[in-house]
């Protein structure tokens, strides 16, 4: 039996262990793979991911219901994230299983499937270079779906600082990413 967030939550707050187990078990893999984008480190997104679903727990029964449980979820799990960052001053990005997103099919021509490998591997590390919040929202509407009005609650600011953030982050990546483009050209005219 499927319940919706807020009344798993509801139970979860009155102490209903197996409401919480659900929430965990529907919201594990998108908390930890936020926290993977954000750090690097498949052991401190999972200590972290651990971590945010006891922030989940204990505030059970602070939990407004108002159908925005995912944006709640992954503001928790991203101020632990930008803690850790913030502790390192390090940002680093991390893809997705870039074994399984990035397959040649079989009949793929090789050289394709390396130009697209490396194209991935310069946008990720264009992405690697973006500030801190910058990198969060590109993460939130890329990877993880969420709407304008999500991102702004995950990051605590409103929906046009959301546009100008996503803004700013395509302005950056375009740049960078040209810059790359055009290395090539010189160092062969070289």
């Amino acid at each position: 039996m499927c319940h919706d967030d807020d009344s798993l939550m509801q139970r979860t707050a009155a102490g209903d262990e197996r409401a919480f187990q659900q929430l965990v078990a529907r919201w594990e893999q998108p908390v930890f793979a936020f926290l993977m984008h954000m750090l690097g480190s498949v052991e401190e997104a999972e200590d972290l991911a651990q971590d945010t679903f006891v922030k989940v727990y204990d505030q059970a029964p602070r939990y407004r219901p108002e159908g925005r449980f995912r944006s709640w979820l992954l503001r928790i799990a991203g101020n632990k994230a930008r803690s850790v960052l913030r502790r390192r001053k390090i940002l680093r990005w991390v893809p997705f299983d870039l074994a399984r997103h990035d397959q040649a099919s079989s009949g793929d021509d090789p050289g394709r499937s390396l130009e697209r490998r490396q194209t991935t591997s310069q946008v990720q590390a264009a992405v690697a270079e973006l500030p801190e919040r910058q990198r969060a929202a590109v993460v939130l509407k890329r990877f993880q779906g969420l709407s304008y009005k999500e991102i702004a609650e995950v990051l605590g600011t409103t929906v046009p600082g959301v546009e100008s953030l996503l803004q700013r982050a395509a302005a950056a990546l375009r740049q960078r990413l040209q810059a790359v483009d055009s290395r090539p050209a010189r160092e062969e005219k070289s």
